[in-house]
């Protein structure tokens, strides 16, 4: 299964564990408007750590010095991209709390 913000749904795979994920089932009923907002409402700090926390899994090389290809299997990429989709979602809880506090406490969070 995979999200694709641009259309606001989910694309599915031929697995049979797609079908009894009840989590697939309720996500497959929202309206697109839905999904595209979530979607969209990740802050840029949250897509830059992912994308170095990515990077520095894959490794990275300056792209003007190398031409750097990655080959994975199907069942790695799928734990890179889960690992991915974790570390938003706890990066978006804490970004959470982060300006609870600075409510609470007023000022910045620092």
């Amino acid at each position: 299964m995979a999200f694709n913000p641009d259309n606001a749904h989910f694309i599915l795979s031929d697995g049979d564990e797609d079908q009894s994920n009840l989590l697939i089932k309720y996500l497959q009923n929202q309206p697109p408007e839905v999904l595209a907002r979530v979607a969209k409402s990740v802050s840029p700090e949250i897509k830059q750590i992912i994308s170095q926390n990515v990077q520095g899994l894959v490794g990275v090389l300056p792209s003007e010095a190398f031409n750097v290809q990655i080959v994975t299997d199907r069942e790695n990429l799928a734990g890179l991209l889960a690992s991915a989709m974790m570390t938003g979602y706890f990066l978006r809880k804490m970004e959470q709390r982060m300006e609870l506090e600075a409510s609470v406490f007023g000022g910045s969070a620092d």
